[in-house]
C-alpha cells in the first residue's frame, strides 16, 4: 500500500483550478496538502477533456505530495489500472463507469494503490453499503462532474451522513470525501455530514497564499467535526 497521509482531516487541492502552463510551481504552493486531486475527464463520461495517463505520470514525478486521482472516464475496468501502475497513491473510479467494481477496486489495491470509488449526485450511496471494506475512500460528488468553480449542492449531505453512519455501524475505516464547490463556507457542512477528506480547487489555488488557505480550511473542517 503506498504511503499516505494519516490525519483525521485530510484537504487534497484539485489541479483543475492550477494553471496548467506553470504546473511544477503550482505544485510547490501546495506542499502542505494530504494530496493533489488530478480529475481525468475523457469528453465521453463528462463533458470535458483534461489529462491523460503521460500528463498524470509527469505531475507524479513533480508533485511534493501523493497523487489523488479522480478518474471521470468511461470503461474504467480497462484504464484504471493504468493509473495505479504510474504510482498514483490513490485511483478513484465512478460507480456509474465500472462493470465489476469490487474486481477493480481489488486489482487497484494489488498494484499499491488505494482503491476510491465515486458517486454522481443522482446515484444512491446505498449501493455501496454491503460492500464499503472493499474501499479505501468513497467520493460523494457535490457538484455534477466535469467542471470546476461549480456552487456546492447541500442537498447531498443527508446521502453523505447516511454513508458516514453507515461506516460507523460496520465499523469501516473508509474516507469519506467530497468534491465540489468545497471552501471556507461549505467545508463545515461536508464535515458535520461525516466527511474527512475533501477536494477544494479555487479555494486554494485561487488564494494568495494557498498555504494559509489550507490551513483554514483544515482547521473549519477539525472544528466541525468537534462539535
Amino acid at each position: 500500500m503506498a504511503d499516505v497521509a494519516h490525519s483525521d482531516v485530510r484537504i487534497n487541492p484539485s489541479i483543475l483550478a492550477a494553471d496548467f502552463v506553470n504546473m511544477q510551481a503550482e505544485l510547490a504552493r501546495i506542499a502542505s496538502a494530504d494530496f493533489v486531486h488530478v480529475d481525468v475527464m475523457d469528453n465521453h463520461f463528462v463533458p470535458n477533456l483534461t489529462f491523460g495517463p503521460q500528463m498524470v505520470e509527469r505531475i507524479q514525478a513533480t508533485s511534493p505530495v501523493p497523487l489523488d486521482v479522480h478518474l471521470m472516464i468511461s470503461d474504467a475496468d480497462r484504464w484504471a489500472p493504468g493509473y495505479a501502475e504510474i504510482g498514483a497513491a490513490s485511483v478513484t473510479f465512478h460507480l456509474e463507469a465500472a462493470a465489476e467494481p469490487v474486481a477493480l477496486a481489488r486489482r487497484l489495491r494489488d498494484i499499491g494503490a488505494r482503491a476510491g470509488v465515486a458517486v454522481k449526485p443522482a446515484t444512491p450511496v446505498e449501493q455501496l453499503f454491503d460492500v464499503l471494506d472493499e474501499f479505501d475512500q468513497i467520493l460523494v460528488m457535490t457538484v455534477e462532474p466535469g467542471f470546476g468553480g461549480q456552487s456546492f449542492m447541500a442537498d447531498q449531505m443527508p446521502k453523505l451522513h447516511r454513508l458516514a453512519d453507515e461506516a460507523r455501524r460496520r465499523g469501516s475505516q473508509v474516507w469519506l470525501q467530497v468534491d465540489g464547490g468545497i471552501g471556507e463556507s461549505t467545508i463545515a457542512q461536508a464535515a458535520e455530514a461525516g466527511a474527512d477528506t475533501f477536494v477544494a480547487g479555487s479555494a486554494v489555488f485561487g488564494a494568495e497564499d494557498p498555504g494559509a488557505a489550507i490551513r483554514a480550511l483544515r482547521s473549519a473542517a477539525a472544528s466541525a467535526h468537534r462539535h
